[in-house]
């Protein structure tokens, strides 16, 4: 089931809404939550829900671990249940999305050196959400040995916590203090205010994904598919149009993620915010999937030593963090090179700041930032890094103006891809809107609504399902 789909919208989110607040307040409402998210889950496939159901059960024991006695005594026991939740969740994660990767490396070097039949492997269906839900678990194992809030008073509340529909699918990434308080301080009654706020989030999110992102993905899977057959002008509609695809695509996610859990009473925390504005590359990663690069700074890069050190130091922990980050993102090699031209970028800019040599011109550190953005992008989206490599020697001129052009840009591809650069660069997002009870706002979710609705024909799920 999908977030937007006929029996989501229709089906599922209304009958859980209203059993939902008509549970009585507490421990049955966090049942019925619970039982409605992994029977969300299940659906994509049911024989993943017992490995979620064991991880989630290891992390809770963990956590109760690590929230005990902080006295000398137990600190080696600490550290031990720290090292396991993270091997635990690591080698799940390691297990399902990168052994297939891996051994195709290995088979790689014994075939250069000569030795051997290939290694034999396994190929698995990769569980939908494990990278969501192992970097939950690892984050909650950081957290209480941290010392940083209370422990789950219940597996029941962990568990709501982990499986929470809105996000198990494809994130945001919410802490346990994000909602922990919140599952058990939540309204006992649905509010006007709840219902406005959480249909406008939600109707949004869905226009953004159904009448934008899904309207130019065709268009970009052609031209994506063909890169030696891309010019000038073919190459940067390619890079141009899934730069504003993935946006249209995650954040439409994001703020139907946010619509949901406001009509079950829940807060999540922004996740956006006109990353297409950004004036350098730190200040990209602040506003692009906000949730994420927040989790990399505090459990990735802070414990690497951050920017405490020298310059070169922090060059190393930035190179570090986002060439993993890159490998989280998927199996294969254009997602390193994408994490590693970001390492580079975000080194760049902290060596030119502490040399005083970033301009400070806005109305040339946007377009730079943006091109950068768009640069990565083309390897986040390539098929392999040679695609992206004809792909960007096309944008550059390499191939001539019209050069080896055999695809053509259509001219509602065109039209999209210059209104969404206007969207994204003069717009306000989501969360700069304030919903209001008038009849005009009314009238054009009403609208939204209904074009989306009727766009629903076929199975399109969110980009960022896959990782």
């Amino acid at each position: 089931m999908l977030l937007n789909s006929h029996s989501f919208l229709l089906v599922f989110l209304p009958v859980v809404v209203a059993l939902y607040w008509l549970t009585p307040h507490g421990r049955p409402r966090l049942v019925l939550l619970v039982g409605a998210s992994l029977f969300f889950y299940g659906l994509w496939d049911w024989r993943y829900v017992p490995l979620l159901l064991t991880t989630t059960l290891v992390d809770w024991v963990a956590g109760r671990l690590l929230a005990g006695s902080t006295a000398e005594g137990a600190s080696r026991r600490r550290k031990l249940v720290l090292a396991a939740a993270l091997a635990l969740n690591l080698a799940v994660l390691g297990y399902f999305k990168y052994r297939g990767f891996f051994v195709d490396q290995l088979d790689g070097v014994l075939y250069l050196l000569g030795m051997g039949r290939p290694l034999p492997t396994i190929r698995f269906i990769l569980p939908v959400g494990i990278s969501f839900y192992t970097f939950a678990g690892i984050s909650y194992a950081v957290d209480m040995y941290r010392g940083q809030y209370p422990p789950a008073r219940s597996v029941l509340h962990y568990l709501a916590w982990v499986t929470l529909f809105p996000y198990i699918l494809a994130g945001p990434i919410i802490r346990y203090g994000h909602v922990g308080a919140q599952l058990e301080s939540v309204p006992r009654r649905l509010s006007w205010a709840l219902v406005a706020s959480g249909l406008f989030f939600l109707v949004l999110g869905l226009a953004k994904k159904m009448l934008v992102a899904d309207v130019m993905a065709p268009y970009v899977n052609e031209l994506f598919a063909h890169p030696g057959r891309l010019g000038l002008w073919s190459a940067w509609a390619a890079a141009l149009g899934y730069t504003l695809q993935l946006y249209f695509d995650f954040s439409g996610y994001s703020d139907m993620a946010v619509g949901v859990a406001l009509l079950i009473g829940l807060r999540f925390p922004q996740n956006f915010d006109s990353p297409y504005k950004a004036v350098n590359p730190s200040d990209f990663w602040r506003r692009w999937h906000m949730s994420l690069s927040a989790w990399l700074r505090d459990y990735l890069f802070i414990p690497l030593g951050g920017s405490r050190g020298s310059t070169l130091l922090t060059v190393r922990n930035l190179l570090i963090t986002f060439v993993l980050a890159g490998l989280w993102h998927g199996a294969a090699w254009t997602f390193v090179v994408w994490g590693l031209l970001w390492g580079v970028f975000q080194s760049v800019h902290v060596v030119a700041k502490k040399y005083g040599l970033t301009p400070g011109w806005t109305w040339l550190n946007r377009p730079l930032t943006f091109a950068a953005a768009v640069l990565a992008w083309v390897f986040f989206r390539a098929t392999s890094v040679r695609a992206a490599l004809k792909i960007l020697a096309s944008m550059v001129g390499l191939r001539g103006v019209s050069g080896e052009e055999t695809l053509g840009v259509a001219p509602l591809f065109a039209a999209f891809i210059v209104g969404g650069l206007l969207w994204v660069n003069l717009l306000p997002n989501t969360w700069q809107i304030t919903p209001r009870p008038r009849l005009r706002y009314a009238v054009l979710l009403g609208v939204l609504l209904a074009a989306s609705l009727l766009a629903l024909s076929k199975r399109s799920p969110f980009l960022y399902v896959q990782f």
